[in-house]
């Protein structure tokens, strides 16, 4: 079973600093039908101008990812790392008992990235922070684990039953995951075009899949991006 959100339907805020859309319910975007999926609970697609961001705010139990598109962000916080995150790195904070930190793009390039929320396997979690970069070469042609519980095969560290994956591929290049039973998966397409199980994918797209025991997703455009989310 896949259920596609499209592109269009997400919530949309234009602050004129910050472009912004949501697959799911997310501060003035309210829709009781979209509060998350399984663990997962924001995906944010954002564009930001230069030299803006967000000031000092604070998090507290979730597991924050970012997946910078294109541009830079850089990254303070009240546990003192003070990093930039750039094209083909992964950034996770673990907010726990709470984290306070800011968020402001390159001073001469917009950003475009993803952020994604997911809700922790307990509360109360220490804070803390790790950012990984993944070589582009290991992503083309292949399903890249950039984020997991245990942070197998070099991937960041989450605090949940969540795999994530990262893939880059050229037009009818194919990539399979098996899902075991009562496994569920998301799949957000950044570009390029894909065919996940026969449904076909746009930039901007998620789909929601359950009950399928395995994904084929096949490039039907050059420079087709996603991340894959494996989840319980």
């Amino acid at each position: 079973m896949i259920n596609i959100r499209r592109s269009k339907e997400r919530g949309h805020a234009n602050h004129g600093w910050l472009d912004t859309y949501h697959s799911f319910s997310f501060a003035d975007y309210y829709d009781p039908q979209n509060m998350g999926f399984r663990d997962l609970r924001v995906i944010n697609e954002d564009f930001i101008e230069a030299a803006q961001g967000f000031p000092t705010h604070g998090h507290r139990d979730m597991e924050i990812i970012t997946y910078v598109i294109n541009g830079e962000i850089s990254h303070r916080d009240s546990m003192g790392n003070g990093e930039t995150v750039k094209r083909h790195e992964v950034q996770r904070m673990t907010a726990g008992t709470g984290v306070l930190h800011s968020e402001y793009s390159s001073p001469t390039e917009k950003t475009h990235m993803l952020q994604i929320w997911i809700l922790p396997e307990k509360r109360n979690l220490q804070p803390s922070y790790e950012q990984t970069y993944f070589a582009p070469e290991d992503k083309q042609g292949k399903l890249k684990l950039v984020a997991s519980r245990g942070g197998d095969d070099g991937s960041v560290h989450i605090n949940q039953d969540v795999r994530m994956y990262s893939s880059l591929l050229s037009v009818d290049e194919e990539v399979s995951l098996g899902l075991t039973e009562g496994r569920h998966a998301w799949v957000q397409l950044i570009s390029g075009s894909l065919d996940v199980n026969g449904e076909r994918l746009e930039p901007g797209d998620g789909a929601a899949i359950s009950e399928e025991s395995v994904l084929k997703l096949n490039a039907l455009a050059d420079n087709t991006e996603f991340l894959l989310f494996d989840l319980n």
